[in-house]
């Protein structure tokens, strides 16, 4: 419907109204059925798929979704979740007493987003501009895990790792089926991470010895140290392309 005018006529009277054009949820960008194509059009829109990831591992509240993603605004992060909402690939609610917030969450169609943006990740990991160094989110670095771990080395010896990533909080499972993360305080795990997610990134993605970064205060590690510097060695980056 294009805008205009609408001329009402009262007697001698004429009011006139402006119409404005209805709000389509069903846009379409390309008008291709190549189900990538409709992907884009689902997730193609500016911090659409970060959001996605924010929510990979459970509800969040909104203010937890601007701490994850701390370059996107509030209004634009309003229009992305009405946008992912109408799309079905999440969903609100409120959570029961005596929490009684509201979050957002991930539909199981949603979940099902996990494969293709690990396939990213690592194929976007082989450029030569990508810079692991740059801050990344606690969702993001618990992902990278589940993305980049070398399974047969993971196998050798499982363990149970815990995050204390203040304020989030997550336990990995490890072995030769992946990384299996929840989000939930640590306990009985082998051993405990304790830092920022830049910081633990920096140990496992940039090559910083696990014993440089704890003196300086980046990482400190409870629980069996040998187990921990195995860890941070399970997750190798492909090599960059033309290397």
């Amino acid at each position: 419907m294009k805008s205009g005018k609408v001329i009402k006529r009262d007697g001698a009277r004429e009011k006139s109204q402006e119409t404005r054009p209805e709000k389509r949820l069903d846009k379409r960008w390309y008008d291709d059925a190549c189900g990538t194509a409709h992907a884009l059009e689902l997730l193609g829109e500016r911090w659409s798929l970060l959001i996605v990831r924010e929510l990979m591992f459970g509800p969040l509240r909104f203010s937890q979704l601007r701490a994850g993603l701390p370059g996107l605004s509030a209004n634009v992060l309003t229009q992305r979740l009405e946008g992912l909402e109408a799309a079905g690939i999440l969903i609100r609610r409120m959570l029961p007493p005596p929490a009684s917030v509201q979050v957002y969450e991930l539909t199981p169609w949603g979940y099902e987003c996990e494969p293709a943006i690990q396939a990213l990740g690592r194929w976007a990991a082989r450029s030569p501009s990508h810079d692991p160094s740059l801050p990344l989110s606690a969702a993001s670095l618990m992902l990278s895990f589940r993305t980049m771990v070398d399974r047969r080395r993971a196998g050798e010896r499982p363990m149970t790792v815990g995050f204390l990533l203040e304020p989030d909080v997550f336990v990995a499972r490890v072995d030769g089926d992946g990384v299996e993360v929840r989000r939930e305080m640590p306990e009985n795990t082998d051993f405990t991470l304790r830092g920022g997610p830049r910081g633990i990134a920096a140990v496992v993605y940039g090559g910083m010895p696990l014993a440089e970064a704890e003196a300086a205060g980046l990482v400190s590690v409870s629980g069996d140290q040998t187990a921990a510097e195995r860890f941070v060695t399970l997750f190798p980056l492909p090599p960059k392309v033309g290397s």
